[in-house]
């Protein structure tokens, strides 16, 4: 009974102290580095999207190719602030710039964030690196069309 109380108060001690290094200025850091992405791409601001990414970005998208077989697509942070550069996100119209930020965890040097685009999904680990909250890695998706929506 000793040992599951001293297992029970542990538990409890490890949850407390990664609460505590959560401030609210970094929950706000956090969503702001999300938003810096969103708004960068949209924007064609080449520099707002570096801001948020760390140099070592990988992200990655799972395909099916014309053989039915999963492929992994993957996309430097160069890659992406270039794209960026190019002003592709800029085809969308403002009605349509959705940046839907949720932050699903989030501890004193990490948080899994999500942030719903307007014709995708974006699952992030974003990590506090030097005082500064940045993209390190990236699972994305391709919303489904409308008409490919399943009721």
């Amino acid at each position: 009974m000793r040992r599951n109380l001293l297992f029970v108060f542990l538990l409890m001690a490890i949850t407390a102290i990664s609460a505590i290094g959560q401030t609210d200025a970094d929950r706000e850091a956090i969503k702001r580095t999300a938003l810096n992405y969103a708004e960068g791409w949209y924007e064609g601001n080449a520099d707002k999207m570096e801001s948020a990414l760390s140099p070592d970005l990988a992200k990655r998208i799972v395909r099916t190719n014309p053989q039915g077989q999963s492929v992994l697509g993957q996309m430097t942070a160069m890659a992406l602030v270039q794209g960026t550069r190019g002003g592709s996100g800029k085809q969308s119209a403002k009605a349509d710039q959705q940046k839907d930020v949720t932050i699903l965890d989030a501890m004193s040097n990490s948080a899994t964030v999500k942030l719903e685009m307007h014709e995708w999904v974006d699952y992030m680990h974003v990590g506090k690196m030097n005082g500064k909250w940045v993209i390190i890695n990236v699972l994305w998706e391709m919303k489904p069309k409308k008409d490919e929506k399943k009721n």
